[in-house]
């Protein structure tokens, strides 16, 4: 039978119209920074995709700075020398560009929600300065953040501090909007709502100056020097306005039905099985269990043999598979964080593709139980 493509989160794939809006690009030969004819040709294409970008994460055009994928934004949002206050559950791409700075806690409960506190203290008692990093969506359990109200709570210290929002996992799935999430910064990442790899965003509020990452140019703006990646731009465009349009028809709608069928179907038959970040509203797509003791990467290649392709917690650690920090930040011991598994549907995958995979895990589950036994 052939595969089924269960890993979204980890890259969603290319979409039909991406791949068309790329391939007209690549017979616009002008260099974006030339004034001749065709260099404004090739501008027009990368403007064009930032009005794209901007409609969908409904922000001015202006605002939109294109970078090479959300971690190089992570980079341009927390420089080196800024305190980042920031929870266990945040991605990599923001952690680790901080950790020469040092990394400031904030608390979450059971479900991977920001509390509003840093190590039981409030706000105004902790937080000075810096930059305070907020997820909209958590890439390994889909849990999402209600991120104005901690925003509102920050203005009204009225200090120096800046909110960064870690969108990548969020947008093309859920409603998003920059003003209404209360950053001043946003991540953003063409490739987890069908775009190509290797191509990016960070959303600056107007007015804001943030120091450039790479110098040369003077390209985007003075923030993000090199010669755009026009081929790559383009199709960011079409996938966000892709996104856009299937966010508003509801069509993720069918897909947490079909999440729902999944772990009904699991849940009644693997009574060990926790589903993590359940108890919170969640990405449509997003599934994460644990079955305590049956490690992850042993269910991912179990799986992957069966036909499946899921994921041990995030993508993006050059292929390493560990004990989920998300899950030890939310309170679970290593034996759980380091059985836990992802599932992450698209707008193609079907009921019998869910089924299927139900079907196929319970089969190594059981067997997992009689080893155990």
């Amino acid at each position: 039978m052939a595969r089924v493509y269960l890993d979204h989160n980890a890259t969603a794939p290319l979409r039909p119209e991406v791949r068309a809006a790329m391939a007209a690009a690549m017979d616009v030969v002008g260099n974006p920074s030339s004034v001749h004819g065709e260099g404004r040709a090739a501008k027009a294409l990368v403007e064009r995709a930032r009005a794209q970008v901007a409609e969908l994460v409904e922000c001015s055009p202006g605002e939109v700075v294109f970078t090479s994928g959300a971690t190089e934004a992570a980079s341009l949002a927390v420089p080196q020398g800024t305190v980042l206050w920031s929870a266990g559950i945040e991605h990599d791409a923001v952690l680790s560009w901080a950790q020469p700075n040092g990394v400031e806690m904030l608390d979450v409960d059971e479900n991977g929600v920001l509390t509003g506190t840093v190590r039981g203290g409030s706000f105004a008692e902790n937080i000075q300065d810096g930059v305070v990093a907020m997820q909209a969506a958590n890439s390994e359990t889909g849990v999402l953040q209600d991120t104005l109200p901690k925003a509102q709570t920050l203005w009204a210290l009225n200090r120096d501090v800046l909110v960064l929002v870690d969108a990548a996992q969020a947008l093309g799935k859920v409603p998003f909007s920059f003003a209404r999430s209360g950053a001043d910064l946003v991540m953003v990442s063409a490739h987890k709502f069908g775009g190509p790899k290797g191509v990016g965003a960070l959303i600056v509020k107007h007015g804001l100056d943030v120091k450039a990452g790479i110098r040369g140019g003077g390209q985007e703006m003075g923030r993000r020097s090199g010669t755009e990646n026009v081929i790559g731009i383009a199709g960011f465009g079409a996938a966000a306005e892709a996104a856009a349009r299937d966010v508003a028809n509801g069509c993720w709608d069918q897909v947490k039905k079909l999440r729902k069928i999944l772990e009904s179907a699991l849940a009644g038959a693997a009574k060990e099985t926790i589903f993590v970040g359940k108890g919170a509203n969640r990405l449509p797509n997003t599934s994460c269990f644990a079955t305590p003791g049956w490690k992850g990467e042993t269910q991912v290649m179990q799986m992957d043999l069966a036909g499946f392709a899921i994921s041990a917690g995030s993508a993006c650690s050059s292929g390493k598979v560990r004990a989920s920090t998300v899950l030890r930040a939310m309170g679970y011991d290593d034996e759980t964080a380091s059985s836990a598994i992802r599932v992450s549907l698209g707008l193609e995958t079907t009921e019998q593709d869910v089924l299927r995979f139900a079907d196929a895990w319970l089969a190594q589950e059981r067997k997992f139980r009689a080893r155990a036994a």
